[in-house]
């Protein structure tokens, strides 16, 4: 479901993109420091723009550390971190494990289940100083699963239960910017629930599993319609940014809000050019 809130690097200053990679680099650390090496296998670059988002809503201070690591052992790395990398780390940890859980429980998946087995400990950790986070995080998730097992093909409630999630993630203290961090986090959330919809649309199709695209897929205008979807979403989202009192980071959140969640998107478009130029071609 995570993967599509990264930078768009070409478009990118490389001053902003050694502080972005000083961002990922730092939530690693903490991932491994709080969580040991498991901890940092689920490192994402979703995590690491709410660090950004965060650290620029609250004007943080961080610390700038030059290592090296187990990845990078020749050349030392900027690590920039700080209060907010650790909650994003405690963050990702729920959310890896309810991730396996959701896959044991839709494909009794031996390996998803030895996740769950080896996350465990961590899980309880993160969960005794999170537990009202955990709760929120899910009641929701279940009630996405429920869902899907029923087949739902509403996009929309079924986005609507994602953006509740990012919602919980996005409200770091309850305080006057929760309205706001909500808000963000909720269109987001839709953003990224639609696209991973439609980018698994045709690898579900092939292994019959359950995409609420199947049927809509079919019918003629869908190519825009998602894209339409997609588009007011991230407007919406973008809308709500515009609110907050970003100014440190804030080429890079823009990089990422406006060109990066795209990525994918324009992605599938070339493939999909490509086959269609292929099939002239035969």
């Amino acid at each position: 479901m995570f993967g599509y809130v990264r930078i768009r690097k070409p478009e990118l200053k490389v001053k902003d993109y050694e502080v972005y990679h000083g961002f990922y680099c730092g939530l690693c650390r903490v991932l491994r420091q709080r969580y040991g090496f498991l901890g940092s296998l689920t490192l994402t670059y979703d995590m690491t723009f709410l660090v950004l988002l965060l650290s620029s809503v609250y004007d943080l201070s961080s610390q700038n550390k030059t290592e090296r690591c187990a990845v990078h052992p020749t050349k030392k790395k900027l690590r920039i971190y700080n209060e907010v990398t650790e909650y994003a780390a405690d963050m990702n940890i729920l959310l890896s494990y309810y991730h396996l859980k959701d896959d044991k429980d839709d494909t009794s998946s031996k390996k998803a289940w030895l996740g769950m087995k080896l996350y465990q400990r961590n899980f309880e950790k993160a969960r005794k100083k999170y537990g009202i986070q955990e709760e929120k995080i899910a009641s929701v998730l279940c009630r996405l699963s429920k869902l899907e097992r029923e087949g739902e093909q509403d996009i929309f409630k079924l986005a609507d239960c994602f953006g509740e999630l990012m919602a919980v993630l996005f409200d770091y203290r309850q305080d006057a910017f929760s309205e706001y961090l909500k808000e963000f986090g909720y269109y987001l959330g839709r953003f990224i629930y639609i696209m991973d919809a439609y980018d698994d649309l045709l690898e579900d199709s092939k292994n019959g599993c359950f995409n609420p695209f199947l049927k809509a897929a079919e019918q003629e205008g869908f190519e825009k319609r998602v894209q339409e979807m997609l588009l007011d979403e991230i407007a919406a989202a973008g809308n709500v940014f515009q609110k907050l009192p970003c100014l440190e980071y804030a080429d890079i959140l823009g990089n990422i809000l406006y060109a990066g969640v795209w990525n994918r998107y324009d992605q599938i478009q070339a493939e999909k050019c490509k086959e269609i130029q292929e099939g002239k071609k035969q």
